[in-house]
């Protein structure tokens, strides 16, 4: 009987990521290791950062038919320990679970959930959570449950803590915020280091807060934008994912700053929502190194 052979279509493919303190052997140490297991190098990136002293690489590689994220993850963990690395290895065949949270404005949620349809953000989305209604039939169109949290102060608490229940039950890699018109306790965000993405509607730090585009005409800004970033206790001071703008002039009131804006909050949502689930987001700090 013929032995089949492991080929690219077949053979599973794994992501590692790791940051490090900047030494000598890294890439030796890690290509070593992914020899030693038989893998095969995809593609590879890496950065020594000059602010902080880290060395961040990831590493997209296929493995023998049987190999587990897991066994991977075991046997790398003496290198891990040599170098102090944080290190993560995750499987491409198994799709981060996103849950989805939104208020009345549905424009970045229609997008993504447009994204999910067509195959364009690899992800499974178990759930939608809004304060509002409004989104449950977008919600259903889709064919995703839809789970109706109102916020009030007397609320508030009830709600995270339902939450983290929602983030334990469907096992949620990732929290998006999109245009989910809510603050979230310190508590909430120190559960879930890294793992929410809010998207804020300006080019941040520029008009933090409440109703920016409105800020943003009454200082006459010649432009405007969109920033995606990582949730923290501090309002809009969270590590950028992805930012992008568009020029605009004195004719436009805030209403067509909006206008303007919803495609660019869209496309930069997506960007650092795709980058996430990819597993190209790497933490050094205050500020995330991202190999596209």
């Amino acid at each position: 009987m013929a032995v089949m052979q492991n080929t690219p279509a077949t053979a599973p493919e794994f992501v590692l990521t790791l940051v490090c303190p900047d030494t000598r052997g890294i890439v030796h140490a890690v290509s070593g290791y992914l020899v030693e297991r038989d893998c095969n190098i995809l593609d590879s990136t890496q950065h020594g950062d000059a602010l902080t002293g880290a060395f961040v690489m990831r590493i997209h590689f296929s493995a023998r038919a049987g190999e587990t994220a897991e066994a991977l993850r075991r046997g790398f963990v003496s290198i891990g320990a040599r170098f102090q690395m944080q290190f993560q290895v995750h499987d491409l065949a198994v799709r981060p679970r996103v849950l989805l949270l939104v208020s009345r404005q549905d424009h970045c949620l229609n997008d993504l959930l447009y994204r999910h349809r067509i195959g364009d953000l690899k992800m499974d989305v178990p759930a939608i959570v809004s304060n509002h209604r409004d989104a449950a039939r977008l919600a259903a169109a889709h064919d995703i449950p839809f789970e109706y949290l109102p916020v009030t102060p007397e609320s508030k608490a009830r709600v995270e803590i339902r939450l983290l229940e929602i983030v334990q039950a469907e096992r949620i890699d990732c929290v998006v915020l999109a245009r989910y018109m809510q603050i979230l306790s310190p508590t909430l965000c120190a559960a879930l280091p890294g793992r929410i993405i809010n998207i804020h509607h300006s080019f941040l730090p520029g008009f933090k807060g409440a109703r920016p585009y409105h800020q943003a005409y009454q200082r006459g800004v010649k432009l405007i934008g969109a920033t995606a970033h990582y949730v923290t206790p501090d309002l809009d001071e969270g590590p950028i994912l992805e930012q992008d703008v568009a020029r605009v002039d004195h004719s436009m009131d805030a209403a067509d700053l909006e206008a303007v804006g919803r495609s660019i909050e869209q496309n930069v949502l997506a960007n650092a929502v795709r980058w996430q689930i990819e597993h190209r987001v790497l933490l050094v700090g205050s500020r995330t190194i991202i190999f596209r």
